[in-house]
């Protein structure tokens, strides 16, 4: 593919869209947030991607994927770069994308809470030691409680909503 016939930024956003993240496949890699950058360097395609966290056991398949996704699309020259700075947020996750959990079963982060700048609020947060409501994603009840800071994935924490006594995973703040 010559540089005259690329197809536009726009459009390959659009493709990756359509690819889902290999844990939490209801949701895009664009949803999620870690597709950072697309652009084209001559007639080679640059995509910038940014792990959740930097020891995320999904990035490999995640890379393969989006490869596959865009050369099936007929896209031969491509590079992907990571970027580690800034780090992943879940601040990150689109709207649509904290939609796509919560319909899922999954509580998407409380807006705001991985900004906060407060070291100490951080390590509160990230001890377990949060007075955050999480709503649960089946019935919107926020009398939930934590069963364990870990969850199905290292990015997630278990709860129990207590009206509907229905398990579900929180999406933690990073």
């Amino acid at each position: 593919m010559n540089v005259a016939q690329h197809p536009g930024t726009d459009q390959v956003w659009d493709w990756l869209s359509q690819v889902p993240d290999p844990e939490i496949p209801v949701i895009s890699l664009t949803d999620l947030g870690i597709i950072r950058d697309v652009a084209w360097a001559d007639d080679t395609l640059v995509v910038t991607v940014t792990p959740t966290y930097s020891g995320c056991p999904a990035t490999s398949i995640i890379n393969l994927d989006i490869e596959t996704a865009l050369r099936a699309h007929g896209i031969d020259k491509l590079r992907l770069e990571r970027q580690l700075s800034p780090p992943w947020t879940t601040d990150w996750i689109t709207e649509e994308g904290r939609d796509k959990l919560r319909a899922y079963g999954i509580a998407p982060p409380i807006d705001g809470t991985a900004a906060d700048g407060r070291l100490a609020g951080r390590i509160a947060r990230l001890a377990g030691s949060s007075n955050l409501t999480i709503a649960c994603p089946r019935c919107g009840s926020t009398k939930t409680e934590k069963l364990s800071q870990f969850g199905s994935t290292p990015c997630k924490a278990s709860y129990r909503c207590t009206d509907c006594l229905e398990p579900f995973d929180y999406f933690k703040c990073i």
